[in-house]
């Protein structure tokens, strides 16, 4: 069982869920079950799939919850856009929460490569 607070990304993905709710506090009344529920549930379900899969007992498992993590971010690459586009949120603040977004990936990516690997290696 890995304790996933241990793992970088995971607190990366936390920190961006808090930057996530800080962004969307602002957002329109009219989208509190629209854009603002849907970007905060795909943000959440970045950490919450690492912390699920970190106490997978398979590493197979393990790899299946970190690429729906994976997929949750882009899902949020989305929003952002939209989020943009509609005015939203500026454009400095689209920059740094896409800048979080795009190193969580990226790490994410590595990770599932680097357990893909240790799997490979024993089979």
């Amino acid at each position: 069982m890995r304790d996933c607070r241990k793992i970088e990304v995971w607190g990366l993905a936390h920190r961006f869920v808090l930057d996530i709710y800080r962004a969307t506090n602002g957002f329109p009344r009219h989208e509190i079950y629209g854009l603002t529920s849907q970007i905060r549930r795909a943000a959440v379900s970045i950490p919450a799939n690492i912390s699920e899969g970190a106490v997978k007992k398979s590493k197979r498992d393990y790899i299946r919850f970190l690429d729906i993590a994976y997929s949750s971010a882009a899902e949020v690459a989305y929003f952002l856009i939209l989020s943009r586009d509609l005015e939203y949120i500026s454009a400095q603040q689209y920059i740094q929460l896409e800048s979080a977004r795009i190193l969580i990936a990226c790490k994410l990516y590595r990770l599932m490569e680097f357990m893909t690997n240790e799997l490979e290696k024993k089979s």
